[in-house]
């Protein structure tokens, strides 16, 4: 690596820390491409807000989020990636060698890139959401509705994420309240049909969470019905669970001058690759995954990009 003032020179940068970026930075550094990793504000990605982790191989008897990216962290420092903290806050695709600014002020230059900055959940922005963070409340369905069995639940929104976390949590849960703001689902309609069906899934038309309570964690939510109307109500449910399914927003902003998003602002790769539009940038993880967003799903395309950036440079000497 070469370093110039406050510009550096690297053969492999990594954005994001979570477990598509550790992976990537593995094998990377395996296969001797000396990556330099760079954290982002929240090391260790989403996966450290979940308190206990039993559906990523290797974990027989479970792990906290946070350990298990420590272990990402020291298996990735192993192999002698380069671990950095700081935000990635513009990036220059515009020529052959690939430019990053960090923390607005230091500069990298790079043969290539690998993109893992994730996405992060929507929340409703209620205090209590913070207060019982790990304790009841959660955006991902597959990753802790096996803790609600045979519970009560509730599950927040009306579209298609919504009603597949509610599908999933009904064959898991006793009953599974949808908190459906309007009058009518988003979802598809295969998706309206399959709720429709579950004859433990009730959904509570016009209804918005303005509260939540318990003790040692999350026992109850409280609600507003026909909010801002003549017939508005005040109604509690008693729940162990609640689960926010209002969608995700893409770690993206920053790269969309240059890389081809979806709509929803998703960065898209070449099929059964991780490679973008733009030669030499490759994203991994949860910010090219609108559909399957797992930790385990994370790291087998950070491993896809950090050999696609292997063969990339092979190529490119």
């Amino acid at each position: 690596m070469e370093t110039k003032g406050n510009s550096e020179h690297v053969r492999c940068l990594i954005i994001g820390s979570g477990p598509a970026g550790y992976t990537a930075a593995i094998y990377a550094a395996r296969a001797n491409l000396n990556p330099v990793l760079y954290t982002g504000l929240q090391m260790g990605g989403q996966l450290t807000t979940t308190t206990e982790i039993e559906n990523f191989p290797g974990y027989p008897e479970g792990v906290s989020g946070n350990d298990m990216m420590e272990d990402f962290r020291r298996q990735a420092e192993r192999f002698g990636t380069d671990i950095r903290f700081g935000i990635a806050t513009d990036v220059d695709f515009s020529g052959k060698v690939r430019k990053v600014v960090i923390d607005g002020e230091k500069h990298i230059e790079a043969d290539a890139v690998i993109i893992a900055t994730g996405a992060t959940a929507r929340y409703l922005g209620l205090e209590a959401e913070k207060k019982y963070a790990g304790q009841g409340v959660s955006a991902c369905a597959t990753c802790d509705g096996f803790f609600y069995r045979n519970r009560d639940v509730a599950v927040v929104g009306g579209g298609d994420t919504a009603a597949e976390e509610a599908t999933y949590l009904a064959s898991l849960c006793n009953k599974v309240y949808m908190i459906v703001r309007r009058d009518e689902l988003r979802a598809s309609k295969a998706m309206q049909e399959r709720v429709m069906k579950t004859p433990n899934i009730e959904i509570l038309w016009e209804h918005q969470a303005i509260d939540l309570f318990g003790e040692k964690g999350v026992e109850g939510a409280v609600l507003v019905k026909k909010k801002g109307t003549p017939l508005e109500e005040t109604v509690k449910i008693d729940i162990h669970g609640f689960f926010l399914a209002i969608g995700h927003t893409p770690n993206s902003d920053i790269f969309k001058k240059y890389v081809d998003t979806d709509e929803a602002g998703y960065i898209k790769t070449i099929a059964g690759t991780s490679k973008t539009n733009v030669q030499g940038v490759f994203a991994a993880g949860d910010i090219q995954d609108p559909r399957y967003r797992q930790a385990v799903t994370a790291a087998g395309s950070g491993c896809m990009a950090a050999i696609d950036v292997e063969r990339y440079l092979a190529e490119s000497r």
